[in-house]
C-alpha cells in the first residue's frame, strides 16, 4: 500500500509538472496575440464564451484564462458581459485536457511512446533554438503528462486495495454534497482540475471510486478553481471583484443543477456510443454539464452582471480605478492599465484642446484639465514606474517604451495648454484664426487620426516660418506694435507644439493599438 500511494503521488507530481510545462508554453508559442485576441474578440457575451472556450482549449488552463480576465477587467478593457462570456467559455475549454487524457493517454496509450520522445524533446530544447526550443518544451510537458498518467495507473491496483467506492460517502444526496466539498479540497491542494480529472479518470477506471462518486467530485473540482481568481481579485478595484464573484456564482450554478442529475444521467451517458466505459461517461458528463452551464446562463447575461453590481457595490479608492495594485502582479496587464488610462486621458485632452480651439471656443474643457491632468499623469508615471519587465519579452518592452513616449507627450501638451495667453491673440490675426481652426478640428476627429496630424504638423512648421516673416514685416511697416508682435508670433509657436504634441499622441497611441 505504501509503495503504491508513494507511486501514485510521484505520478501526480509528474503530470502536474508537465502540465504546468505545457501550459507556459503553450502560453508562451501563443505570445501577446492571445491577449489581444482575448480583448478584442469578446464584443457579446456570445463571442466572448467562444474565445474563451479556445483560449482554455490553446492554453490548457482555465485558471490562467479566467485570471486573465480578471485582469482585463480591472483593467478597464472588458465590460461585465464580455468578462462573464470569457468564465462560461473557459468551463467549457477546461474540458479539454479530460478528452486528451482519456482518448489518448487511457485508449492509446501514448506514455508507452513517451520515454523516446522525451529524448527527442530533450535534444530539441538543449540543441535547437527559437521556435525549436520551444517546441521540444512542449513535448517535454505532453510527455511528463503522460508518465505521470502510466505512474498513476500502475498504482491503481496497489492503491484499491485500501481504497474502494464503500470507503468514501454513499451515493446520496447527503453524500455527493460530502465529496463536492471534497472535491474542492482536492483541487485547491492540486491547484490543477487537469490533474484532479485525470486522477479521477485512473481511480474510475481502477474501481477504486463509483460514476456517481467520480462526477460529484469533478463538480466539486469545478467549483475549486474559482479560488484563484478570487485570491488574485481580493482587494482588488469593483471590476475585478465582481468578476471574481461572477466566477464563483457561476461555477457553483451548475453544480447545483448538476448534483441531483448524476443518477438520472448516468444510464443516459453509459447508453451512448462513446461511453460505454466510465472513464469516457465521466468525461461526457463533465463536458455536458459545463456546456449546459454556459446555455443556461448565456441568456441571463445583463440580469446577471445588474445582480453583481448590487452585490459588489463600489467603494471610495485614493487611486484610479483602472490603476488597481492588484494588477500589477501581471506586467502585461498592468501596461493594458495604463494604456487604458493614456487612452482616456488623450481622449479627455483632445476634446478640450478641441472645443477650445473651435469657431465658437469653449475653455471649460482647458479649465478642467488643468485641476485633473497633473494628478491623473502623476499617477500613471508612478505606476509606470513600479511595472517589473521580463528581460524575455521584447514586445512587452516596445509597449512600454511607447506608454512612456505617449505619457510624456500628453504631460507636455497637458502643461502647454495651461499657458491660454496665445488664445486671446488667435482671433486678431486671420492667418492664425485659420491655422487654430485647422488644429482644433484635427483633435475633433474621433481617434485622432495619426496621418492627418503628421500633414497638419508640417504644414503648420512651414507656415510658423512664413508667418513670422509677414509679421516682422509688417511691424517693419508699422502696422504691427512690437509688443503685438512677440505675442503672434508667441501663438503661431503655441499652436505649432501643440499640432506636433498631437501627432506624437496620435502616434504612439496607432502603435499601442498596433502592438
Amino acid at each position: 500500500m505504501d509503495n503504491g500511494l508513494l507511486t501514485a503521488l510521484g505520478g501526480i507530481g509528474i503530470f502536474l509538472f508537465g502540465m504546468k510545462i505545457l501550459t507556459e508554453t503553450l502560453r508562451a508559442a501563443a505570445g501577446d496575440g492571445l491577449r489581444r485576441t482575448i480583448a478584442r474578440a469578446t464584443t457579446t457575451p456570445l463571442r466572448g464564451t467562444l474565445t474563451g472556450a479556445l483560449a482554455t482549449a490553446v492554453v490548457q488552463s482555465s485558471t490562467a484564462v479566467t485570471v486573465m480576465t480578471v485582469g482585463f477587467a480591472g483593467a478597464g478593457l472588458i465590460g461585465a458581459g464580455q468578462a462573464l462570456g470569457l468564465i462560461y467559455g473557459a468551463n467549457i475549454g477546461t474540458t479539454a485536457t479530460g478528452w486528451i487524457v482519456n482518448l489518448l493517454g487511457f485508449k492509446l496509450k501514448l506514455g508507452t511512446i513517451a520515454l523516446p520522445a522525451m529524448f527527442g524533446a530533450a535534444l530539441l530544447v538543449v540543441l535547437g533554438k527559437g521556435r525549436w526550443a520551444t517546441a521540444g518544451k512542449g513535448l517535454a510537458g505532453l510527455c511528463l503528462l503522460f508518465l505521470g498518467l502510466d505512474l498513476m495507473q500502475g498504482a491503481s491496483t496497489l492503491v484499491q486495495g485500501w481504497l474502494g467506492p464503500d470507503r468514501l460517502p454513499g451515493d446520496t444526496l447527503a453524500g455527493r454534497a460530502v465529496l463536492v466539498a471534497a472535491g474542492v479540497v482536492l483541487v485547491t491542494v492540486l491547484q490543477s482540475s487537469s490533474a484532479g480529472m485525470a486522477l479521477l479518470l485512473v481511480l474510475l477506471g481502477a474501481g477504486g471510486i463509483s460514476f456517481g462518486q467520480a462526477a460529484a467530485l469533478a463538480i466539486g473540482m469545478n467549483i475549486g478553481t474559482t479560488l484563484t481568481a478570487l485570491l488574485a481579485a481580493a482587494g482588488g478595484s469593483r471590476a475585478m471583484r465582481q468578476t471574481a464573484l461572477g466566477n464563483l456564482l457561476f461555477y457553483t450554478g451548475p453544480a447545483a443543477l448538476a448534483c441531483p442529475l448524476v443518477e438520472l444521467v448516468s444510464p443516459l451517458l453509459h447508453d451512448t456510443a462513446l461511453g460505454r466505459d466510465d472513464q469516457t461517461a465521466l468525461v461526457l458528463f463533465h463536458t455536458g454539464f459545463n456546456v449546459m452551464g454556459a446555455l443556461v446562463f448565456l441568456p441571463l447575461t445583463p440580469r446577471f452582471a445588474r445582480l453583481l453590481d448590487r452585490l459588489v457595490p463600489d467603494r471610495p479608492t485614493a487611486h484610479l480605478p483602472a490603476l488597481d495594485p492588484a494588477l500589477l502582479a501581471d506586467p502585461e496587464t498592468a501596461l493594458a492599465a495604463a494604456a487604458t488610462v493614456a487612452d482616456d486621458l488623450s481622449a479627455h485632452i483632445a476634446a478640450a484642446v478641441g472645443a477650445a480651439l473651435a469657431p465658437t471656443p469653449d475653455l471649460r474643457g482647458l479649465a478642467a484639465l488643468r485641476s485633473q491632468a497633473p494628478g491623473v499623469l502623476a499617477e500613471l508615471q508612478g505606476w509606470l514606474a513600479q511595472i517589473d519587465l521580463p528581460h524575455d519579452r521584447p514586445a512587452l518592452r516596445a509597449r512600454m517604451t511607447a506608454l512612456l513616449h505617449l505619457t510624456d507627450h500628453l504631460g507636455r501638451l497637458a502643461d502647454r495648454l495651461t499657458r491660454t495667453g496665445a488664445l486671446a491673440v488667435l482671433p486678431g490675426d486671420r492667418q492664425l484664426t485659420r491655422t487654430a481652426r485647422a488644429v482644433g478640428a484635427a483633435f475633433r476627429r474621433p481617434g485622432l487620426p495619426a496621418p492627418r496630424f503628421d500633414r497638419l504638423a508640417d504644414l503648420i512648421d512651414r507656415r510658423s516660418l512664413r508667418h513670422r516673416r509677414a509679421t516682422l514685416l509688417r511691424e517693419h511697416l508699422g502696422q504691427v506694435s512690437v509688443p503685438d508682435l512677440f505675442r503672434r508670433t508667441d501663438a503661431m509657436r503655441w499652436l505649432a507644439h501643440v499640432a506636433r504634441h498631437g501627432e506624437r499622441i496620435a502616434h504612439y497611441r496607432a502603435e499601442l493599438a498596433g502592438s
